[in-house]
């Protein structure tokens, strides 16, 4: 059996690139990008030739396993042989594939984020960890993957979303993809704020390694990616429901009349202690991973291990939990109201919520309500939403298109996601920044939601100017009379050929870049409300550029 552990990179991009925002855009572009995968569902790679993916996951949380079990599902069905490498739990993958040509091999490669319980991240421990088990066994590992993809007959190595892997790719020699709505670097970065400039290698070695994957697959939701060097949008990847409501209430033996909550946090948290008087009158709630020795009181029911959650969340009036992808995703796309509470030091959080939100398929509870058991007020709210996702939710079968296509040959980065329009993908469209009326507290910043209008001419007004050319960045002084002139003649090498990226900005100076420099970070007095975040604002110190 195989288990691994992901670990991607998700740097937050800089000056013009600061703002690759979440949700809709994926979507939107997901449909436009991917319209001759599209129609009922996604078109067949039009070759009978058997091929073999070795598919990397992360062990952190359900989510990243679901939705490589929808993705794998569908190059099975296509006739594949699919090489699992994971450390989440097996039957995540064989409640949906049952097949001689799904392999797993036990394996964790990456950390990913360690947590104390179910919303308690530590960044130190993480830190430590991902050294003692990634950065010193480097070497090592690097090595055996490698004879592993060659002992396999690997095609295609696809992760979500370990980082190493895509070196060892680049090393054997077998093109690599990547299929997140996040990567790690921009969680670890935010680590390293806590822990201090020397810990500063790991997320510019993660960010390297990223830099070797030839494509990503960008699910719907996601943060500034800007490691990747060619972007594919796809629809939410979601697993699909085999019970009705009906079918799964008769099961439960649950009253048609009986409003249903799902507690949903890959984990029971160890301080949540659960109560009767947690839930108003006529509601039950389904509790996903309570252990075999907790008790519950009667209004709260126990769901097995394995518990096919699609199905459980479709059949609910709603659900309790932490904004990750799995739950994000499933609860909009079968439109179930999602009461989330916070989580610290996972900056995948605040892309999630904006696309939930978009939709109007969530709310926030705060922690002390969870633990205190103050639900009533939240589950009222929740029944009074109407989510509204009416979006393709048949991501993974267009994932498993493009991966084949790519695995073949047949994919080329410049046929849909152009060097220009990456660099718009930094900005952040008008139908991105509107918010529910009153949640001003939670808007996307103004230095962030406008970035889009100034691309062009921010580099003019600023102690720097940026010329960009895709994927690197030439700095001149703004200051000076000449600057027009020192440009021009930059433009014009660059049109003779005579420039090149690699000369004057590597992988790691592109990665500095995308920290904020001391005199970007000015702001006016009086203007807290929109400053640059302190965990993005002092990233250039602590990253050492």
């Amino acid at each position: 059996m195989l288990h691994l552990d992901l670990v991607t990179y998700n740097i937050i991009l800089g000056a013009c690139n600061i703002a690759i925002i979440h949700n809709m855009v994926a979507i939107k572009m997901g449909m436009k990008q991917q319209e001759e995968y599209d129609g009922d569902g996604a078109a067949a790679v039009s070759s009978t030739q058997k091929m073999v993916f070795a598919y990397y996951v992360t062990g952190h949380g359900f989510g990243h396993a679901t939705r490589v079990a929808e993705v794998v599902r569908h190059l099975i069905l296509d006739g594949h042989d699919v090489h699992v490498v994971t450390a989440a739990p097996e039957f995540v993958f064989t409640n949906e594939v049952h097949s001689p040509r799904l392999f797993f091999r036990k394996g964790v490669l990456e950390c990913g984020a360690v947590q104390s319980d179910a919303l308690t991240v530590d960044p130190l421990v993480t830190l430590e960890r991902y050294t003692e088990e990634t950065v010193k066994p480097r070497a090592s590992i690097l090595a055996k993957e490698a004879e592993w993809l060659k002992f396999i007959n690997a095609d295609l190595v696809v992760s979500d979303v370990v980082s190493t892997v895509c070196r060892v790719a680049a090393d054997v020699g077998i093109p690599s993809v990547c299929v997140a709505n996040f990567s790690w670097d921009i969680i670890y970065l935010d680590y390293v704020m806590a822990a201090g400039p020397d810990s500063r290698s790991i997320v510019l070695q993660i960010a390297e390694d990223y830099s070797n994957c030839n494509f990503l697959i960008r699910l719907p939701g996601y943060c500034p990616m800007p490691a990747f060097r060619n972007v594919i949008d796809v629809p939410l990847v979601v697993r699909r429901l085999y019970k009705s409501t009906e079918e799964v209430r008769e099961e439960l033996g649950i009253a048609d009349n009986v409003k249903l909550v799902i507690l949903n946090f890959g984990g029971q948290p160890s301080e949540l202690k659960l109560k009767e008087e947690f839930l108003p009158s006529g509601w039950l709630c389904l509790v996903c991973g309570a252990s075999d020795t907790q008790d519950l009181p009667a209004n709260f029911k126990k769901l097995p291990k394995n518990v096919y959650t699609p199905d459980i969340i479709a059949a609910s009036d709603c659900m309790i939990g932490k904004l990750g992808y799995g739950s994000v995703s499933e609860a909009l796309a079968y439109k179930c109201p999602f009461v989330f509470v916070h989580r610290e030091y996972f900056n995948e959080e605040p892309f999630l919520r904006k696309m939930l939100e978009h939709y109007q398929g969530g709310i926030e509870m705060s922690r002390n309500a969870l633990l205190s058991g103050h639900w009533k007020p939240y589950l009222e709210r929740a029944m009074s939403l109407k989510p509204c996702y009416e979006e393709s939710i048949n991501g993974g079968e267009v994932a498993a298109q493009i991966l084949q296509e790519i695995a073949l040959g047949k994919y080329h980065a410049s046929v849909n996601h152009s060097e220009a329009k990456r660099l718009c993908d930094a900005a952040v469209p008008d139908d991105q920044r509107r918010r529910a009326i009153g949640q001003d507290d939670i808007l996307i910043p103004e230095w962030y939601a406008n970035a889009g209008k100034q691309l062009v001419w921010a580099a003019w007004n600023g102690m720097l100017a940026n010329i960009s050319v895709p994927g690197n960045i030439i700095h001149v002084f703004s200051n000076e009379s000449w600057l027009p002139q020192v440009a021009a003649q930059i433009l014009q090498e660059i049109a003779l050929g005579k420039y090149h990226a690699s000369v004057n900005h590597s992988e790691a100076k592109r990665l500095c870049d995308a920290a904020v420099p001391d005199d970007q970070r000015r702001r006016a007095i009086g203007q807290d409300d929109i400053l640059i975040p302190e965990w993005y604002a002092n990233a250039g110190k602590q990253l050492g550029c």
